[in-house]
């Protein structure tokens, strides 16, 4: 909430705000254009052959890795932040998890968006109710699925390939690689005060608080 004691942008005229606007549009393009071209070098990476056996628990009961495809040639997991038999439910995970959008227009693509965590699904099912998400959401429970991804104890997101009944995996990022990837954070990075962390270079007076410290579960705030 904007006080008296908030710093404000400077005010100019419409002509000098259509100005700056122009210039900063400049390199807007430019950064348009180089993650274009990123994205054209990520297709091109080369991919290795997953040979491990993986077992997974769903809610249809026992799956492979091939099962997490559902029938689409492309697969994206989320790692999800979720231990065998801890209460702790991670905020982060559970925001990103909040920005995904409807899975229809993933699945036009060809496409699967699955979650997986290393908790037993007993765990898993009554946070997943509790948050009113429908995402799939799968337990790699007494497997290294994780950890050989490497995403460990911690997140990250994968992408893999099918073809026919060989499964390869193409893609990796965690940290920042999947904080980019959150519609909130887009939508806050256009506005004002950004994200109101203290790493941003902002300027001086601006709202910021330590990042981590007021993220919630959407239900908490």
């Amino acid at each position: 909430m904007t006080t008296n004691q908030t710093a404000l942008p400077q005010i100019v005229s419409e002509q000098e705000w259509l100005t700056a606007r122009e210039k900063l549009l400049v390199k807007e393009k430019e950064l348009t254009r180089a993650l274009d071209a990123l994205a054209a070098e990520r297709r091109r990476l080369p991919m290795v052959r997953i040979v491990k056996d993986y077992v997974f628990e769903g809610p249809n009961g026992t799956a492979n890795l091939i099962d997490l495809f559902d029938g689409r040639r492309q697969l994206i997991v989320y790692h999800f932040m979720m231990a065998p038999g801890s209460d702790h439910r991670c905020r982060g995970c559970s925001s990103f998890v909040d920005n995904i959008g409807h899975l229809a227009h993933l699945y036009a693509r060809d496409t699967t968006f699955v979650l997986v965590s290393p908790a037993p699904l007993s765990q898993i099912e009554p946070y997943k109710s509790s948050m009113s998400w429908t995402v799939p959401w799968f337990s790699s429970n007494g497997d290294n699925f994780n950890m050989d991804c490497g995403a460990g104890s911690g997140f990250g997101l994968s992408v893999f390939l099918r073809d026919d009944e060989q499964v390869y995996r193409t893609y990796y990022t965690k940290a920042r690689g999947v904080d980019r990837l959150r519609a909130d954070f887009n939508f806050l990075d256009l506005t004002p005060y950004g994200r109101q962390e203290d790493w941003e270079d902002s300027p001086e007076g601006w709202p910021q608080t330590p990042p981590y410290t007021w993220w919630r579960l959407h239900d908490e705030y």
